[in-house]
Parts: structure tokens; C-alpha cells; sequence
């Protein structure tokens, strides 16, 4: 059971991302059918926003900035001031990304572009640590470094989807037309 604690904490952008499925497929399976592309994106990108870019941006904020120290050894760092301003760069991401669960569609897309260029900024730095460095790490060449490609992927299909699709009208809106 520690293992695995310990898997899901430590590949907690892997974590968060199944946790939003989860949750979009829970609002899925309540929600009134039938289920129109509509419903299934803004289920998809909601608990998107929620858990991968909210709750995920939070965990790394305390860890970079209450936990640095092991923070830093599990990416294969030296511990840094720098750790900070990740953490704090990351907080203010992650209440974009909650305010987006609900928000429009220009809050979204703000929440979606801001991380996808940290993330891939992150990620080609994962890249150049492994070359120049050999720093193979977890936290530098594990789950981590393929999340920060997936994570911006995932967001800019979900965008490009509820650009495509709409949102979903609302109940009261629905029935009167």
C-alpha cells in the first residue's frame, strides 16, 4: 500500500489527470441523456481544468514551496530559491484553473495556453537535464516528463473540442426551445 501511495504522489500530474476522468465519467453517468457531444467535452475539459490544472498546479505548489528539499532530490535538483517561484508561478496557474471549472470560454483558453508553455518549457528542459546532466531522476525522466507533454496536449484537444462542439445549453434554455 506505501508503494503505492507513493507511485501516486510522486506522478501526481498522472494522478490528477485519471482523477478528472473519473470525475467527468461520474458527471457523465448523472447526467441527463442523452449524451451529446456537447456534454461529454464540457464534462471532459471541466474536470480537466479542475484536476489537472487546478489541483495539480496546487500539489506542486506546496511541494516546491513547503517541501523544496524533497522536492529538489526527486527531481535531482539542488535545493534553490528558485523553488519558490515555481511554486508560486504554479499557484497562480492553479486558481486559473479552478476559476476555469465554471468560467467562459476566454478563461479557459487562459488556463489551458499558460501552463501548456510552462509545461513544454519544463519539459524541454527535462530534456536538456538529461543530456547535459544525465539526469535521469524520477521526477526529471519519469511520469513527470511525459505529463508535461500530455498535459498541454490533452488541454489544447479539449480547447480546440468545445470550440468545435459549443457548450452545452443549459436545462431551462433547452426545454423552452
Amino acid at each position: 500500500m506505501e508503494d503505492i501511495i507513493r507511485f501516486l504522489l510522486s506522478n501526481f500530474t498522472l494522478t490528477f489527470l485519471v482523477l478528472g476522468l473519473l470525475a467527468a465519467g461520474a458527471a457523465l453517468l448523472r447526467a441527463p441523456g442523452p449524451l451529446r457531444p456537447p456534454v461529454v467535452v464540457e464534462a471532459l475539459f471541466a474536470y480537466f481544468l479542475l484536476f489537472s490544472i487546478g489541483g495539480s498546479f496546487l500539489y506542486n505548489f506546496v511541494m516546491h514551496t513547503f517541501f523544496g528539499e524533497t522536492a529538489a532530490r526527486f527531481i535531482g535538483w539542488e535545493t534553490s530559491p528558485f523553488q519558490a517561484e515555481v511554486g508560486f508561478a504554479s499557484l497562480g496557474f492553479a486558481l486559473v484553473g479552478l476559476l476555469a471549472f465554471r468560467g467562459d470560454s476566454g478563461l479557459r483558453l487562459a488556463a489551458v495556453v499558460g501552463p501548456a508553455a510552462f509545461l513544454l518549457g519544463a519539459a524541454a528542459g527535462h530534456v536538456h537535464q538529461m543530456i547535459t546532466a544525465r539526469n535521469f531522476a524520477p521526477g526529471n525522466a519519469g511520469v513527470i516528463f511525459y505529463t508535461d507533454i500530455l498535459i498541454p496536449l490533452v488541454g489544447l484537444a479539449l480547447l480546440r473540442l468545445q470550440h468545435r462542439h459549443g457548450r452545452p445549453r443549459p436545462r431551462a434554455a433547452m426545454a423552452a426551445a
